[in-house]
């Protein structure tokens, strides 16, 4: 049995929200609509359907002209197990004294290693992208250096493995953040598989804004593993959140924006310390003064 897909790209969110409601009216209707930013930096948004039916061109084409979009391209895909396809192709992740693992690979846990739990189905952060391995990585070095971390915050969590890899190695809990509700109930969700529970506190809420952060701060580490205009934004409330001496792990990042954002935040007074490029994709450890 085929099924099919149909992608287009545009600039900004309010139209790529629009569109997607708009998408969820075709006849034939879509059995789901996905909407995410693409991780350039330049405000382009992908949309995309997904058809049990061929859709229609000529209602796709209409759409793409009607909000500013590319034209749709309409693909045709095998139907298979997606989750067990990605559980046989997707390795464990090694970043240091942390191992990133799905149930699959349980027995492949080395001794010694601090096991993460995270399964092939959950969202953004299974440690095989380059920005939540490079964020690891940085934060492994600096466990090496003798450093410890009392109070730390993990913003724009996804799915809250770099939260459960502070909570590994701390005796105080970690909060761990994120904009999306869904994130937040998938975080909860690892959590618990990775029994954590009272160790990680999950909680939504827009950058800083949320209570529980208010509450705790000033955090002493924080990991924002989001993307280069959030991270620019958030720079005034990353220096005000983070405790003098503290540090804080971004990414979400590519290479060519580095630059940019290590600008902004020695303006905040957040001087860089390490980075670590993986590919395309770059980790920043930066020290508050």
């Amino acid at each position: 049995m085929l099924t099919y897909t149909a992608l287009t790209n545009l600039l900004g969110k309010l139209q790529a929200d629009a569109l997607g409601k708009a998408l969820e009216n075709l006849d034939p209707a879509p059995t789901g609509v996905g909407m995410f930013e693409v991780e350039d930096g330049q405000g382009i948004w992908e949309v995309s359907g997904y058809f049990l039916e061929a859709p229609s061109d000529i209602s796709l084409a209409l759409l793409s002209a009607a909000y500013g979009a590319n034209l749709f391209v309409v693909s045709e895909v095998p139907d298979q197990d997606w989750v067990a396809k990605v559980r046989r192709e997707l390795p464990p992740v090694e970043a240091g004294r942390f191992f990133v693992y799905g149930s699959h690979d349980l027995e492949h846990l080395p001794t010694g290693r601090i096991g993460l739990l995270i399964e092939a189905a959950m969202a953004f952060g299974t440690g095989h992208h380059g920005t939540t391995l490079g964020c690891l990585r940085a934060f492994d070095r600096l466990l090496d250096q003798g450093r410890s971390f009392e109070n730390v915050l993990d913003l724009g969590c996804g799915t809250a493995v770099l939260a459960m890899a502070a909570a590994r190695m701390s005796l105080n809990s970690v909060i761990a953040s994120d904009i999306d509700p869904v994130a937040v109930e998938v975080a909860v969700v690892n959590v618990l598989a990775n029994d954590l529970e009272g160790r990680v506190n999950c909680v939504e809420s827009i950058g800083f804004d949320g209570p529980a952060l208010a509450q705790a701060a000033p955090f002493d580490l924080i990991f924002a593993n989001i993307l280069k205009g959030p991270l620019v934004d958030l720079a005034p409330d990353m220096a005000m959140h983070l405790a003098p001496g503290g540090i804080a792990i971004l990414s979400g990042l590519l290479v060519e924006q580095a630059d940019d954002i290590v600008a902004v935040y020695n303006a905040q007074g957040i001087d860089l310390m390490e980075r670590e490029d993986l590919g395309e994709w770059t980790a920043l450890t930066l020290i508050h003064k």
